[in-house]
């Protein structure tokens, strides 16, 4: 357990500088209506509007019989559920039409199937997979989905147009479900406002000192520390330098021991601010509630409460962000917000309703006031536990205990870069299970913060790092959790007082799923990404994924950099070992060459590839490198065809020999230079 430093809270920075620039930017709206769509059922046609715009047009076709339609609005509760439902006489039914949505729409699996594997599901750009039965609309919080037993598919319309999607439903009887405030009031989110904010919009990658340095860490350590991130890491999409505990004067209490460094920091904030700064990323810091007779009040593990009144603000909160903020940081690590809440205003709420005031308001009110001093350019980080209280206010929560959690990729799937984006806490590189921390961290959009001894930066490990950033600002295939025993219990937040350990509403640590999955959509090109741990089914069915089954599919396994072969309809892969992770690129099998991977990016090329396609006898591309890497294209070579150069106006260009790996024909191509955009065409000649 992290050592409590006996104030409230313990606020953790980084440096000002390109984390910044993407900064988090509000997206003050009117409120939807937590209200039915508005349904119109002429002859064929059914229109839904809901606030101000139709949502839904669509034909619906029987084979033979007139439709009977039935109709419900249950408003339990205050979660309106909106059925409409078509039930065959003697024929089935077609349901085709168009969903529309804004721009921070998406595809998904509505609720979960009652049997299948379970597999934790993202993509990054449109989902397109068979999968999707769902549209949800983010900034307006509706869910529009269609039941089973039907056949469905939901898919983004044809042409990149990120707002509308294709609808097509078939069966004897066909079910329409709208669900208004989903989030909000479905998920029993009652903060969750996203008309008001929009989630962080990319990478947060970088290193923080606790699990290096503990609180012995030093200035001397957090400049080489930069020195070692700027040369190895910072190039690979690392951009924050955190430090965590160990700066600060104790006792800590009042601003100036927060402002005012140890011995250990000879140079001061300031300085540290602009050394890290100075290399591109970086550090950190840390407060009282009178009880209902006029004396302080105590908690565990926070010391005297703060009561969030002007004057609390004023002297001791306010001015600590506000001196951060003018020396430049702009990512902040809000840590103990746990105890404040349980300890503090939950063991205290007598003292809260002796004052007529409401506790989580204050708790938010508190929040809110930080956030107005460091902007919203600025990552806001909320430690420890899921914060629902705070959403809309933080960017992202530390789900579970000190140390790397697992069970929050699958405990909150749902959550992540839609509520807020998910923090699993630090990663040791140099642990048996490093690279599945990393790589599972990576593929599913969250929050990745190493935590090694700068040494081990310069060793073999480093690579797993650069291969896994940047991060990739996913979405949920789901908006269900996989594993759902954690966020059923959020509501137990309000009646919490004690921070001592693990809650049951918090994230668990182990590993509770084996497969996680990402679609990748781009305009040139669609492929899936599946991570396999310890315990995955060898055998896995191509459908459980959302992929065709009537199409085959080349596999390339990305850590052991070689193609495992080419699958139609299930997939039969290795069992993998207890702290190991396997990365299985999956693309569509085409008859000539084609590009299998990259490997500057566990995505196979979702991070660096910017355009591929296949034209008169020439494969080519175009990469976004690293300065002193070396880009590797691994590229099929099926029966019939054979390369005969490889050229780039760029850098040079290697063409590696032919080889063939589990019924695959393939070869390697080395880009050796130091341009930032190479351009390549590898051009080939059919023979018998």
């Amino acid at each position: 357990m992290r050592r409590q430093l006996g104030g409230v809270l313990c606020l953790v920075m980084a440096a000002q500088g390109a984390l910044a620039q993407a900064g988090t930017v509000g997206a003050p709206n009117r409120a939807p209506a937590n209200a039915p769509a508005q349904v119109s059922i002429k002859d064929s046609t059914l229109v839904l509007r809901y606030d101000g715009a139709a949502i839904l047009t669509a034909s619906i076709q029987a084979t033979r019989g007139t439709p009977t339609v039935r109709q419900l609005v249950d408003t339990s509760d205050g979660r309106i559920t909106q059925v409409i439902s078509w039930v065959a006489g003697a024929g089935r039914y077609t349901l085709r039409g168009t969903v529309r949505a804004a721009g921070e729409s998406f595809a998904v699996e509505a609720d979960p199937r009652e049997d299948g594997v379970p597999v934790v599901r993202h993509s990054v750009g449109p989902s397109y997979s068979l999968l999707n039965r769902a549209v949800y609309a983010r900034d307006r919080d509706w869910l529009l989905s269609v039941d089973f037993p039907a056949g469905a598919r939901l898919t983004p319309v044809a042409g990149g147009d990120s707002t509308a999607y294709e609808i097509v439903a078939e069966g004897y009887e066909i079910t329409l479900r709208f669900r208004p405030r989903f989030y909000q009031r479905h998920r029993g989110l009652a903060h969750y406002e996203p008309w008001t904010f929009q989630t962080w919009p990319a990478s947060v990658a970088g290193w923080t000192s606790w699990f290096a340095f503990k609180d012995q860490v030093t200035e001397g350590d957090i400049h080489h520390t930069a020195d070692v991130m700027a040369e190895r890491l910072k190039p690979y999409g690392y951009s924050v330098l955190q430090i965590d505990d160990g700066f600060q004067q104790n006792p800590i209490s009042v601003p100036d021991h927060w402002l005012t460094t140890n011995a250990k920091f000879p140079g001061g904030l300031a300085d540290l601010q602009r050394y890290i700064a100075g290399k591109g990323l970086t550090a950190g810091l840390w407060y009282f509630l009178r009880g209902a007779d006029g004396r302080p009040s105590r908690g565990n593990w926070v010391g005297y409460v703060m009561d969030g009144s002007p004057a609390t603000m004023r002297d001791l909160v306010l001015p600590v962000y506000s001196t951060l903020r003018k020396q430049g940081w702009g990512y902040y690590k809000v840590d103990a917000l746990r105890h404040l809440r349980y300890e503090g205003f939950n063991s205290h709420a007598a003292a809260f309703t002796q004052a007529k005031r409401d506790r989580i308001k204050v708790y938010r009110d508190f929040t809110r006031q930080i956030r107005d001093v460091i902007g919203r350019e600025s990552f806001l980080l909320a430690s420890w536990g899921p914060r629902p209280e705070l959403i809309g206010l933080i960017d992202a929560t530390r789900l579970g205990d000190d140390g790397f959690g697992y069970g929050g990729f699958a405990q909150f799937n749902s959550f992540n870069n839609v509520v807020w984006r998910n923090d699993p806490d630090h990663i040791e590189l140099h642990q048996p299970d490093g690279r599945r921390a990393a790589t599972l961290t990576s593929l599913t959009g969250s929050l990745l913060m190493l935590t090694d001894k700068p040494s081990v930066y310069l060793g073999a490990e480093v690579v797993t790092a650069q291969r896994t950033a940047p991060v990739l600002v996913t979405r949920p295939g789901q908006v269900y959790d996989v594993d759902p025993s954690r966020t059923d219990r959020l509501w137990m937040v309000d009646n919490e007082v004690s921070g001592a350990g693990p809650r049951p509403f918090e994230a668990d640590q182990r590993l509770q799923q084996t497969l996680y999955q990402t679609d990748i959509a781009r305009p040139f090109e669609r492929w899936t990404v599946l991570a396999r741990t310890s315990g995955a089914p060898a055998t896995l069915p191509l459908a459980e994924l959302g992929l065709d089954t009537a199409r085959a599919y080349v596999a390339f396994d990305y850590w052991d950099d070689h193609p495992l072969g080419a699958f139609k309809g299930s997939l039969t892969l290795r069992p993998v070992g207890e702290n190991d992770v396997q990365v299985v690129c999956l693309r569509e099998q085409i008859a000539h060459p084609q590009l299998l991977s990259t490997s500057r990016h566990v995505t196979c090329g979702a991070a660096d590839l910017q355009g591929v396609r296949w034209d008169d006898l020439t494969l080519r591309g175009t990469l976004s490198t690293v300065t002193g890497d070396q880009p590797v294209l691994s590229i099929s070579e099926p029966t019939g065809w054979e390369a005969v150069s490889v050229v780039s106006p760029d850098t040079r260009a290697e063409l590696g020999e032919l080889r063939e790996q589990n019924g695959i024909r393939w070869r390697r191509v080395v880009l050796v230079g130091t341009s930032n955009v190479v351009n390549w065409t590898v051009q080939y000649r059919r023979v018998p």
